[in-house]
């Protein structure tokens, strides 16, 4: 293949790979269209066009399709030839049997010969369609073998690629758990390009020696081959740039397997860093042994323990004598009533439900079988220490970590706007609360994110006030339900200039997906402790940080600016990694409901946590715990490992085409208002001066470069639209309009805005009809508007004033009242005790504050303190906590909002407060 300039479109020089696998289907069906005008067609101008406008959709696809194993090189020079010797008949027949086969993906089952050309192979792939279609998607016939792609790194010529690949091909068998094929990558930079825009490749064999460049100009590296040299890399040894390209595919893919083929001397290359590699093999090594390594290797994720030990439970003929009648599904195969259970949900699920811990199962308690390798498998999955798995929600998980990590009286630092299961577990644990106020966003009525500056700042507070040492943990939501997401490992790093030992506990419920994707993987905890870790273990963070620390002694440590206006490193010396992540795997990935997972990266886990998490877990995890949830978060991690990177890629990709046609449709834009990351991210947390990940221009470019640098970020899959033009509140938007009308179910509105999710199982289809539903009510709108009289239109502007210019300012955090601080200069209050002193009702007492009663008490000087939680939805998070002093801007954000759900407020009665004589001496508990 000759190269070219790749000047027409931006699409050829993969610039626009967020979107590939779209662009992919798209160019081919676009291609078939094509072609059948161009046989059908009499005109020779119209000709010469639709020949060129082919050529170039041709050109894209050679570059796309070298780095896929269908159609293989060889068949995409049969399509060349096809088309330089104008056979554009049997062109069109080649192209419409590939797009079947991708259709269907029938390449996965048997092999496609696209030379053949009858009308017996056309009915086959039409028939593996059809198929397809019946059963919903190929991967539902447990019978079929999975199938992978193997990349093979190495310079070779398309004849040697030709006998690589056949000499694969010869050694597949029958009885082979797996099926697979082989594409090649020629270049380091090929082969880094391979794992991003191929899904299908588990596996990579990097053999003898390649050159540094591509013959293509792949724009998608920038950001991962920055600071490489190419003269650099030409003059490594064949071992040095082996181990290089395979510790970037591993940053990529991580999931991956990886062998090394070397002609050198294979022992000294083995004493060198090769941990990336499953086994390195001697050039002479025959294929067989690769080839059987390789399905070992695949296998090993493709495991599932605990799943695969409940299905053998569910064969076997027991008698049942414990106190579950619904086990074996006896209680129901045996009602003349219950019968409908089965017919809905299948006998399966009856013959695997037991509370039994031998017999081949395990105890998710004390789990030392399946279970114990199951969640072994979700450590390495998610790049933790240690993973646990929880069967009743990240509610649990969350209070889990809080009480095996934080005692009674220990500090910990909390973002005010988080998930209602921290407050309470602050108040399970006894801890004295710091909260730390986001960022707001007023024009749409929700909270950003922490900024690292506050989080300094409370920090150096308590050590200025000899109160550092009573500070545990550090406790953030990572992404916020609106998709703001910290550069976590910045956080940790400047937290832990200060603190050494502080623990980290990161709230990511909404983002267990984000480990299977290279850009956001950084942005998780897991991976940043591991990077940390790693980092402060090198000699040469040790001259970096002497360095930095010789210019900080020159200032003045008294001075608040010398600690928050420069980034801070932490001693290597004392510093130590401790963090924790609570995921909803429920939530992003495969799980059923209330399935939830804890991953652990922590120093000091074995040495003083060990004991304490198992008391917390034992505490908080029934002792009869669900195995279909046990089971499913198995099947979850086994999917996340096998084919994660594809499924989140397609969800990006997916929420992209829905922005994109947010950004552009001229009717959408007249009521919807897309938010972008200069609309949810303040000018002064993006330091890379990103406003828009997409440029009409240049598309998708520029997520890298934000998600690289800025302090935050937004989550392109989470899509949030401001309504405030339709004169219609998020609730009714979302109860009246979306799920009332056309079905359409989505988690979280504010005053104004509502929150679309894209996930894993989203497909385009449900975003054709969501643009669909959107465009209809646009058009609604322009009706009701068009036929309203005068006072109707009044009323309508009136709406569309009151959501989108009278929004009342989101109030900050007040202050813990001084009955329940224990010390005057820090912020921390003992939540514990206030949230207790209410149970006795003679220290409560109602005020309303429709009425003007409250406020005529707070005038009369008395601090009106909350004895409860109050919850308004939306936003869902807490407006006061127990001990929390009512102020104005509280009161007035109250007075403003127009929900009818407040969680902790009776309307007909009013706030729950305590009364002045409970304040006076109040008890600690």
């Amino acid at each position: 293949m000759q190269e070219k300039s790749h000047t027409e479109t931006p699409y050829t020089a993969l610039g626009f790979y967020h979107k590939i696998s779209q662009l992919r289907a798209d160019t081919w069906n676009a291609l078939t269209r094509d072609l059948g005008q161009l046989v059908r067609l009499r005109n020779d101008a119209r000709a010469r066009q639709l020949i060129k406008t082919i050529d170039i959709k041709l050109t894209r696809l050679e570059i796309i399709e070298d780095y896929h194993a269908f159609p293989s090189k060889e068949d995409f020079r049969h399509i060349r030839t096809l088309f330089h010797r104008e056979e554009y008949a049997t062109l069109e027949k080649v192209v419409k049997r590939l797009v079947r086969a991708l259709i269907s993906e029938s390449y996965r089952r048997r092999h496609v010969d696209l030379s053949e050309t009858d009308a017996d192979a056309e009915d086959l792939e039409t028939l593996d369609a059809l198929n397809q279609l019946r059963r919903g998607h190929p991967a539902s016939s447990s019978s079929a073998q999975p199938y992978f792609e193997l990349l093979i790194v190495d310079n070779c010529s398309p004849q040697e690629e030709e006998v690589v690949r056949e000499a694969f091909h010869h050694l597949r068998r029958p009885e082979d758990k797996f099926v697979y094929d082989v594409v090649t990558a020629r270049s380091f930079e090929d082969a880094l390009i391979a794992v991003l825009v191929n899904p299908n490749i588990q596996a990579c064999l990097i053999r003898f020696d390649f050159p540094f460049k591509s013959k293509y100009n792949l724009s998608a590296l920038r950001r991962y081959l920055e600071g490489l040299s190419e003269q650099a890399l030409e003059n490594q040894s064949e071992a040095e740039r082996s181990i290089l390209l395979s510790s970037m595919i591993h940053e990529l893919r991580p999931e991956v397997d990886q062998f090394l083929v070397t002609s050198s001397d294979v022992e000294s290359t083995a004493s060198s860093d090769i941990r990336h590699f499953n086994r390195i093999f001697y050039r002479e090594t025959d294929y067989i042994e690769q080839h059987h390594t390789i399905l070992r290797a695949i296998d090993s994720r493709y495991r599932t323990p605990f799943f695969d030990a409940l299905r053998e439970y569910s064969k076997k003929p027991t008698g049942v004598f414990h106190a579950m009648p619904i086990s074996r599904g006896k209680s129901v195969t045996r009602s003349h009533w219950a019968g409908q259970m089965i017919d809905f949900y299948g006998i399966n699920i009856f013959l695997a439900e037991t509370s039994a811990t031998s017999g081949g199962l395990d105890s998710l308690l004390q789990p030392y079988g399946p279970i114990k390798k199951a969640q072994e498998y979700a450590a390495r999955a998610f790049g933790a220490r240690q993973s646990f798995f929880v069967t009743n929600g990240t509610s649990t998980a969350n209070k889990i970590v809080v009480q095996a990590l934080v005692k009674p009286r220990d500090i910990v630092l909390v973002d005010r706007d988080c998930h209602k299961s921290h407050h309470y577990g602050m108040v399970l644990a006894g801890a004295h609360v710091s909260y730390l106020d986001s960022y707001p966003l007023n024009d749409y009525s929700m909270y950003g994110a922490v900024p690292l500056k506050e989080i300094k700042k409370t920090l150096l507070t308590f050590k200025r006030n000899g109160q550092l040492d009573k500070v545990k943990m550090l406790l953030l939501t990572n992404c916020t339900f609106d998709g703001v997401v910290y550069n976590v490992r910045r956080v940790m790093e400047e937290c832990l200039a200060i603190k050494p030992d502080l623990v980290f506990l990161w709230d990511e419920a909404w983002f267990a997906f984000a480990t299977f994707n290279p850009t956001y993987r950084p942005r998780t905890a897991m991976h940043a402790a591991r990077t940390l870790r790693e980092r402060y273990r090198s000699e040469a963070y040790g001259e970096e940080y002497a360095a930095w620390k010789a210019e900080f002694d020159q200032l003045d440590p008294d001075d608040d600016a010398t600690w928050l206006e420069q980034r801070l490193l932490p001693d290597p010396e004392v510093v130590r990694v401790r963090a924790y992540a609570t995921h909803s795997t429920h939530k992003t990935l495969t799980s059923l409901r209330q399935g939830s997972m804890i991953h652990v990266y922590d120093q000091d886990f074995r040495q003083k946590v060990e004991a304490p998490f198992h008391e917390a877990y034992m505490t908080h995890t029934s002792t009869s715990p669900n195995y279909q949830i046990v089971a499913s978060l198995d099947v979850g991690r086994m999917q996340a490992e096998m084919e994660g990177f594809e499924l989140v890629h397609a969800q990006v990709e997916a929420a992209l085409s829905l922005r994109e046609q947010l950004y552009t449709h001229p009717l959408l834009q007249k009521y919807f208002q897309v938010l972008k990351n200069s609309d949810l991210v303040p000018a002064e947390y993006r330091q890379s001066g990103v406003e828009t990940y997409y440029d009409p221009a240049s598309g998708w470019d520029q997520m890298e470069e934000a998600w690289a640098q800025d302090e935050f970020v937004v989550d392109p899959t989470r899509i949030t639209l401001a309504i405030g033009q339709t004169g219609i509140d998020g609730d009714a938007f979302k109860n009246d309009y979306l799920m009332n009308k056309f079905g359409i179910q989505i988690n979280k509105t504010s005053r104004n805005t509502v929150l679309f999710m894209t996930n894993i199982g989203t497909s385009r289809g449900a975003i054709a009809y969501l643009l669909d539903v959107l465009i209809k009510l646009a058009k609604e709108f322009d009706r009701r508007w068009e036929e309203s009289s005068r006072p109707e239109r009044k009323l309508i502007e009136h709406r569309v004033h009151s959501l989108t210019r009278e929004l009342p300012p989101l109030p900050d955090f007040s202050r813990f009242h001084d009955a329940f601080r224990r010390g005057a200069e820090t912020t921390e209050g003992d939540i514990r005790s206030a949230y207790f002193l209410s149970y006795d009702e003679e220290n409560t007492e109602y005020l309303r504050f429709d009425n003007g009663e409250l406020q005529a008490r707070m005038r009369d000087g008395r601090d009106v303190v909350a004895a409860s939680f109050v919850i308004p939805y939306p936003p869902g998070f807490p407006v006061l906590v127990p001990g929390q002093v009512v102020s104005e801007e509280i009161l007035h954000f109250l007075q403003a909002l127009d929900v009818t759900e407040i969680h902790g407020y009776r309307p007909e009665l009013g706030l729950l407060v305590f009364t002045s004589a409970a304040l006076a001496e109040p008890p600690v508990y």
